[in-house]
């Protein structure tokens, strides 16, 4: 399911699925991208920062364009806890990777791979960026 921001609309509560991920995109082209995210992010409950939230950062092949400070991004990740993707949409290889890598994580997060729970995931992306 997509939205625009959050809250999410209140009067269709008992037909929403359970949540399991939530993937805030970020357009490194507009700040108004970046803007929205920080504003949704108050509507979020806290327990999701353990391991249920992302930031898919798109646009990063065009760096000449950027609108959004790398720093900021990163600090989104940091602050929330929560691993960041980078992401070239216009390119299919790079789409389709992305949108495994999404998957598997949406498969953890749900709970479909065994041993392997959300909270270790997160701290797994952050050990692996590091190095």
């Amino acid at each position: 399911h997509l939205a625009t921001s959050l809250p999410l609309p209140s009067e269709r509560d008992h037909l929403r699925p359970r949540i399991d991920l939530i993937a805030f995109m970020i357009d490194i082209k507009s700040k108004y991208s970046l803007k929205n995210v920080e504003a949704s992010l108050a509507h979020v409950d806290a327990s999701f920062f353990l391991g249920k939230v992302c930031f898919l950062v798109t646009g990063v092949g065009r760096v000449n364009y950027c609108s959004v400070e790398m720093n900021a991004i990163w600090k989104l990740g940091e602050v929330y806890c929560s691993p960041v993707l980078f992401c070239e949409l216009e390119l299919e290889g790079i789409r389709v990777a992305t949108a495994q890598r999404l998957l598997r994580m949406l498969q953890i997060c749900a709970g479909h791979v065994p041993g392997v729970s959300a909270l270790s995931f997160s701290s797994l992306m952050r050990s692996s960026a590091d190095e």
